[in-house]
């Protein structure tokens, strides 16, 4: 008889988080299909079964990364990753090109975003380089910010 308390149980679910190869922080997984969709040449890209993960990181060069430590970079990709730029034109939204300064003075356009979300009217999976939504991605707001 076996002791199914003790048994190791067999899974081939990838992690959630995995280690970027170059700056070692964990980040969450990416689908192929964002990657895809970002890189000037998905072509030449080499889709292997394992999973892959975005590195959010500004500091870091690395966007894309598997789990057998292969790397994209920022250099690969069609446009630039707001997350990583840092600058008052970066694109927070991608669906409807929201950059952070226009975020930061206009409490509307969150709003506006999280109405269309609702609506299903959004395609972030496809749209923005971390394959998510952008909503958590939005400045808090100042008081009195309501132009």
């Amino acid at each position: 008889m076996t002791d199914c308390c003790n048994a190791t149980r067999s899974t081939n679910t990838p992690p959630r988080k995995f280690p970027c190869p170059v700056n070692h922080k964990e980040y969450s997984g990416v689908s192929a299909t964002t990657i895809l969709h970002h890189i000037k040449r998905p072509w030449d890209w080499d889709n292997k079964s394992q999973s892959y993960y975005f590195c959010d990181d500004p500091d870091c060069d690395v966007v894309y990364f598997g789990q057998d430590n292969s790397v994209i970079t920022r250099q690969a990709l069609r446009t630039p990753v707001g997350k990583k730029e840092q600058a008052d034109t970066s694109l927070i939204c991608y669906c409807f090109g929201i950059n952070l300064r226009d975020a930061k003075t206009n409490r509307t356009l969150k709003e506006f975003v999280i109405h269309q979300t609702a609506n299903h009217a959004c395609a972030c999976t496809v749209r923005n380089p971390s394959g998510r939504c952008c909503l958590k991605d939005f400045p808090a707001l100042q008081p009195g910010c309501d132009h």
